[in-house]
């Protein structure tokens, strides 16, 4: 919008889905099919239909599962398509297991990747993925937030902690298979006196909250759904620790670099990691946080203990607030105008 465009969003609506409020329009799509492949053809149907009535001089396609239905219009109509991959879509663990679905997305992406011009993606080791595969160069835009001018925070007994006890908080809109949510239920086993704060919304949660009543941890494990995204971050800078601990069992977890990093950081809340290579290279050049070995729910309690006890809120202060300064919107849009400039 910067750069002068009339952005519209073009998306779909769930039954559960939260309002948007942003200062450009939005068209939210309510479908028959919510999953499946009936969701993906209907949903790239829908899209086709609305986009070819449409009168737009620039198509952005966000993934690969909305890439058909825009690179058809693209072609019919001469618009000018930018493909904005937030992830190697076709390594995702959704799709490790299903390898004639993945056949067939891979079979859109190897058709439709190699004639696209503009191609952005999160980060530098799915561009070295793209760019080995396809000999195209991307674009590197990282997904981080703008610098917060403050945070809200909230009153212990609004977050229904107990008096005295510490807060661990992850969060996320994908909590998924092999993000370790489970790993990290179980380690509260060997904690005392902190709370688990699971925020967001994701496959794993019915079977997390299943995993809670099992284990008898409702006492240190609490959930809440998603949130609009400043009443997210008053609970995050109240937490001592922030966790994002995704597994090394496909290409796409492996080369991931969650949202939720940037957020721990710029609410000031030390990180819990994975040791997977876009984290870790963050976490060790600002010195923000740990890292796990392995996924053991007594070693990933006994390096949250640690950093419980050592007081890593305050002692990484400095070293967040470097990183925030540093890992922002404001400097990572230069990339992006580098893009779009070129259709104002």
């Amino acid at each position: 919008m910067s750069l002068g465009f009339n952005v519209v969003l073009i998306g779909r609506a769930l039954p559960g889905s939260l309002q948007i409020q942003r200062a450009y329009a939005i068209h939210r799509m309510k479908l028959l099919f919510n999953k499946g492949p009936l969701f993906y053809a209907e949903y790239n149907l829908r899209l086709f239909v609305y986009l070819l009535f449409y009168k737009a001089h620039l198509l952005v396609s966000n993934d690969l599962d909305t890439l058909p239905a825009n690179f058809m219009v693209h072609k019919l109509k001469n618009i000018p398509l930018v493909y904005d991959s937030h992830e190697y879509y076709t390594g995702t663990p959704e799709l490790a297991d299903r390898p004639i679905v993945r056949k067939i997305w891979k079979s859109f992406e190897k058709f439709i990747f190699p004639k696209l011009n503009d191609i952005i993606t999160v980060n530098h080791s799915i561009a070295a993925l793209y760019e080995q595969e396809y000999g195209k160069k991307l674009f590197v835009v990282r997904n981080v937030p703008r610098k917060l001018k403050s945070i809200e925070t909230k009153a212990s007994d609004q977050l229904q902690i107990y008096s005295g006890k510490q807060l661990i908080i992850l969060q996320g809109a994908g909590i998924n298979i092999q993000r370790g949510a489970e790993e990290a239920v179980m380690a509260m086993k060997y904690i005392d006196n902190a709370i688990l704060l699971i925020i967001g919304g994701g496959d794993v949660l019915s079977s997390l909250k299943q995993l809670v009543s099992d284990e008898d941890l409702s006492e240190k494990v609490t959930f809440l759904p998603r949130l609009p995204y400043n009443e997210l971050m008053a609970y995050t800078a109240v937490a001592q620790i922030g966790l994002t601990l995704d597994k090394d069992t496909n290409i796409n977890y492996r080369f991931s670099l969650p949202n939720k990093l940037f957020d721990y950081i710029h609410a000031g809340t030390p990180v819990l990691s994975s040791s997977l290579p876009e984290v870790k290279k963050i976490i060790e050049q600002y010195e923000i946080g740990l890292l796990i070995d392995n996924h053991d729910p007594v070693h990933i309690a006994s390096r949250i203990r640690f950093m419980l006890e050592n007081n890593f809120k305050e002692k990484l202060k400095a070293n967040l607030e470097k990183a925030a300064s540093e890992l922002n919107w404001e400097n990572e849009e230069e990339t992006l105008k580098l893009v779009y400039t070129k259709y104002v």
